[in-house]
């Protein structure tokens, strides 16, 4: 009898502790996703986090469109900056870019999440990303 109510003892103590792990890495998982979605930091070998902007050059037209339309009035037509920075050879991740499209940074850059979805910032990205490889013109 003793041993009974030791092992249903162990046993709910096994539960418990199980159930109090997965909450919390769970929880863990949670903040980190959130954080990575609105982080400003340099990109990292967790490649995972972020999402990858594709290189498919209709993509990169696509997004040179959305580029002029958009953003050129700011960061100038060949992305050199005006009032916005220069874009060529950002040092975030693309993750970083996105946020920064889709929310924008008050009294800096407005928002763009009611003008565009996820493919039209990840067509966005693209073209960032392609001015990286162009070489200056000197």
């Amino acid at each position: 009898m003793r041993l009974t109510r030791n092992i249903i003892s162990a046993g709910a103590a096994a539960v418990v502790s199980g159930t109090a792990l997965s909450a919390t890495l769970g929880f863990a998982d949670l903040i980190r996703h959130k954080a990575a979605r609105t982080s400003h930091q340099q990109p990292t070998a967790d490649r995972w986090l972020e999402p990858v902007a594709a290189t498919y050059p209709a993509l990169i037209v696509q997004g040179r469109e959305l580029y002029l339309a958009s953003c050129a009035h700011c960061h100038a037509a060949d992305a050199t900056g005006d009032e916005g920075p220069d874009l060529h050879d950002l040092q975030v991740s693309d993750r970083y870019i996105f946020h920064m499209i889709k929310f924008g940074e008050p009294h800096e850059m407005p928002s763009f999440a009611k003008k565009y979805g996820p493919a039209d910032i990840t067509a966005l990205i693209s073209y960032i990303r392609s001015l990286r490889s162009q070489p200056s013109e000197t």
